[in-house]
């Protein structure tokens, strides 16, 4: 999935970081009421418990974010079948919670704390030398080492070390995983061929000529593709934050989380 910067245009504009001026306060109301079951909170606020909560909430989250640990590990130098066999490793120990009595004592960002704990993994826990020996174990994470290796090898070179490789990696992974949910939900409404039109003006500014010709493909007035990729937009930055809301310990940190974000993927 390609979409120019990422879709940092769309993220960009109108205040940079909210969702547009008239749907704020809606906004600000579903992300308070998002807390009391949002994925990473649920998991500080259990603990080491054995919270069937807190472990569909760990696994969910490291189902999304498993390509920035898996970049990490390939920029430490590691091929990539070993690179899988070590991330599918660490998630092993992960979710049988042997790592996870460390996140009371380490609250804070899901992005933090993962790698934290990855790098702990491969630097005490983990003799490298096995790494030929695992095959055939049961995959915990599925991982798609073709997919991820075609999107690691598009890095620019300003991301080569292993630290900002995984920040690079933990944005775009945010913004595919919103820019995926839009295009089922277009799909779910049988408008897939027009989410194919409009995806583009995520990451690109248009005037009328442009509209212009997206309103001859899909058979709409200007005015009506307009106003299509503006609530396109507005839908967009809303999954975003909602996205990044999933990953942080408390309303507060959303905002520094998303200014963050803007500022890797505009590089």
């Amino acid at each position: 999935m390609c979409l120019g910067q990422k879709g940092l245009l769309a993220l960009s504009e109108e205040g940079a970081l909210m969702v547009s001026n008239e749907a704020t306060s809606e906004s600000v109301a579903r992300t308070a009421s998002q807390f009391a079951t949002t994925h990473w909170s649920v998991v500080l606020a259990a603990g080491d418990s054995e919270s069937p909560g807190s472990r569909e909430a760990l696994e969910k989250l490291c189902q999304t974010y498993w390509y920035p640990l898996y970049a990490f590990i390939r920029r430490k130098g590691y091929p990539p079948e070993d690179a899988k066999d070590l991330t599918q490793a660490f998630f092993e120990r992960f979710l049988e919670k042997r790592y996870v009595k460390d996140v009371v004592q380490e609250k804070g960002r899901f992005r933090t704390f993962l790698l934290t704990t990855l790098q702990r993994f491969l630097c005490d826990e983990f003799d490298h030398k096995t790494a030929a020996k695992r095959g055939g174990r049961i995959a915990i994470i599925p991982l798609d080492a073709l997919d991820a290796e075609a999107q690691l090898s598009q890095a620019t070179a300003a991301f080569q070390t292993p630290d900002s490789t995984f920040e690079r990696a933990w944005a775009e992974t945010v913004i595919q995983t919103c820019v995926e949910r839009l295009r089922a939900e277009f799909q779910a409404e049988g408008k897939a061929a027009q989410f194919g039109e409009l995806k583009q003006y995520l990451s690109r500014s248009a005037d009328r000529a442009a509209y212009s010709a997206t309103a001859q493909a899909l058979g709409l007035s200007v005015d009506a593709v307009a106003m299509a990729v503006m609530r396109l937009r507005r839908r967009y930055r809303t999954m975003v934050r909602a996205e990044v809301a999933n990953t942080v310990a408390t309303p507060a940190e959303i905002d520094d989380e998303m200014r963050y974000l803007v500022e890797l993927l505009a590089h």
